[in-house]
């Protein structure tokens, strides 16, 4: 499948209902050939409008701690679980990420990441592990067929308890040195 097949299918998908009241399908954003790509949950409003994701509050939040990192977010690929948006910012249902979870699929197909980055709980549950604890074991590594895989804090969850700030950038350190490793 070709990139603008995916894309196409992305946009005309309405597998669940939320094609009903998204404003643009967020596909995903950056470089195709990325050896590290990010993954979180699913979009915001302002994604929903921009076709973009993160690109709001939380996102204007991720881009300071990659350049921080000096990982240039071009460089990288930005993606979600759920293309479309679910009203008012709930989290998606088991059900859309089933809907949804093949476009990423092929997606990473596509590039063939070396690394992948869950932002948050919930996408580290989809990719990682069912229980996965976000307090607990974000920072930590895992290999799943042959991609190393970490989760760090959801941008907006730092946004709402600050005192989490610290551990991101720590995350983010870590991430940067295992990116120059490989």
């Amino acid at each position: 499948m070709t990139w603008e097949e995916l894309q196409g299918q992305c946009e005309a998908c309405t597998k669940c209902s939320l094609h009903e009241t998204r404003t643009k399908c967020v596909f995903g954003t950056g470089n195709r050939e990325a050896k590290l790509m990010f993954v979180g949950e699913a979009p915001g409003e302002k994604e929903d409008e921009s076709g973009i994701p993160f690109v709001g509050a939380a996102g204007k939040l991720f881009d300071k701690y990659l350049f921080a990192v000096d990982i240039p977010r071009e460089s990288v690929y930005i993606a979600n679980i759920l293309k479309c948006r679910p009203p008012k910012n709930r989290d998606p249902k088991p059900e859309e990420e089933d809907m949804c979870i093949g476009h990423l699929r092929e997606q990473f197909k596509l590039i063939r990441p070396k690394m992948i980055v869950c932002l948050g709980r919930i996408a580290a549950m989809r990719l990682i592990k069912p229980d996965f604890k976000i307090t607990a074991e974000h920072g930590k590594w895992f290999e799943k067929n042959g991609v190393l895989m970490c989760a760090v804090y959801h941008p907006s969850a730092l946004l709402r308890d600050p005192r989490k700030k610290d551990d991101m950038l720590a995350d983010m350190k870590m991430i940067k040195e295992k990116l120059e490793s490989l």
